[in-house]
């Protein structure tokens, strides 16, 4: 019997002592072996552990909810008491709840124990590779962990779900610098649950260490026009999440502010856009297998060639609006790919720009936006002509999915989501 177990089964019995109807809670151990990196030097190893335990105990239509991080039987009982005062004192909402029984399931994901030295290996290859490879480019910071969890859920409608879970993640903070020239700094990350391949070479590494590293030198774009946008894959779910938050979800659909409120099933996007929440892809690292409101994941496609097939929204949301519930509410993301190379993509562009980043307030209700384009190279006449700097992009979201002109047949896969290159028409681009 895990750990995890015998303390569910000790909080059930203090919860059974309380005499409570509905409830429904989630304990949590977790472990993280790090280690750190600092303008290339190794700096930190450590191991963190960290537990969680939430409930959630509901009174007619009154809901409570409590959490923590001690385990401890005391903090168990003090966390059964925060929550019955919590729902005592709640205002009354009967569109609080969770799933109905979902049966009884185990599930393992990923790697149980790591290869710490092998992982260490590739961390120092890694840094080897990049000061051979981009010799301008400086490693500001990694974060390399091997992280493994066990957690364990419960409620009164009969649901037992525990997991467990492990995987590798990489993270890295880079810049470059030529003399008294450097460039701001770009990222990138990735989950894995194998270390068969050189780090540079997975995820967008590769991409982020080249965009650097030719982003020392350079220049202002002197007017204003509009053209062709090309997001890199992280851009392009940052803004496939910002699609997302002003359109489908939880809060604009309870409110009534989302512009598709009542689009389900029209096309609302370029036919090139199809978009799913897909856990069970097999080049998702460790996705998720259970909702916050207790179901049982499943695929989902919010998008289909674009068309608007479903809100993405809670069971709460789904009682509070009489839509349907989406039994996800994970991020693994999956876009699907295109039919073009990026390379094709950049040669069919008379001028526009490959945007590496974006920094931007959220969009308005009515999706306009406006930001920088930061790590970002100038297209003209279907090439990359120079490195970009303060440069302003001005859009509005329903528009610019609509005006996809391309997407590439290139996906990179961060182990958490699965995310190609995204080219839009008709982006307001302008310089100083």
């Amino acid at each position: 019997m895990s750990e995890i177990r015998e303390l569910a089964d000790l909080f059930d019995k203090k919860i059974a002592d309380k005499k409570l109807k509905k409830y429904t809670y989630t304990l949590v151990k977790s472990e993280k072996q790090e280690i750190n990196v600092e303008n290339g030097e190794f700096k930190l190893m450590r191991t963190v552990f960290n537990n969680f335990a939430s409930i959630k105990v509901f009174e007619g239509s009154r809901m409570g909810s409590a959490s923590g991080n001690d385990l401890s039987e005391a903090a168990l009982e003090k966390l059964i008491e925060d929550g019955i005062e919590g729902a005592k004192s709640a205002p009354e909402d009967p569109c609080h709840d969770f799933a109905p029984n979902q049966g009884k399931e185990v599930f393992k994901q990923g790697v149980n124990e790591p290869d710490m030295d092998k992982f260490m290996e590739r961390i120092k290859e890694f840094l080897v590779d990049v000061k051979r490879e981009y010799p301008s480019v400086n490693v500001m910071a990694s974060i390399a962990s091997f992280d493994k969890s066990n957690w364990i859920s419960r409620n009164t409608n009969g649901t037992e779900f525990e997991s467990f879970s492990g995987s590798y993640n990489f993270v890295i903070e880079v810049c470059a610098k030529d003399g008294e020239k450097s460039t701001g700094i770009d990222y990138s990350a990735f989950e894995a649950t194998n270390l068969d391949k050189p780090f540079i070479e997975c995820a967008d590494i590769r991409r982020c260490l080249d965009c650097v590293s030719r982003s020392i030198h350079t220049e202002s774009i002197e007017r204003k026009f509009e053209g062709t946008v090309i997001m890199a894959p992280l851009c392009s779910l940052n803004f496939v999440e910002m699609l997302l938050g002003n359109y489908i979800c939880n809060s604009v659909v309870i409110e009534g502010t989302s512009l598709w409120l009542d689009k389900v099933g029209e096309k609302v996007a370029s036919d090139k856009l199809t978009v799913s929440l897909d856990p069970f892809d097999e080049r998702i690292a460790t996705g998720e297998r259970a909702t916050q409101d207790g179901f049982l994941s499943e695929k989902v496609t919010l998008f289909d060639k674009g068309v608007l097939k479903t809100h993405w929204i809670s069971l709460y949301a789904a009682n509070k609006t009489g839509r349907p519930v989406v039994k996800n509410t994970g991020e693994n993301y999956v876009i699907a790919a295109g039919n073009k190379s990026l390379d094709e993509i950049i040669a069919s562009i008379d001028k526009g720009i490959l945007m590496g980043r974006f920094s931007g307030g959220e969009p308005g209700t009515n999706g306009e936006f406006s930001g920088i384009a930061k790590n970002s190279f100038l297209i003209e006449n279907g090439k990359i002509t120079k490195a970009i700097t303060e440069t302003m992009v001005n859009g509005n979201l329903g528009k610019m999915f609509s005006n996809i002109r391309e997407v590439s047949k290139e996906q990179v896969c961060f182990g958490s989501y699965v995310v190609p290159y995204i080219a839009f028409d008709g982006i307001v681009i302008s310089g100083k």
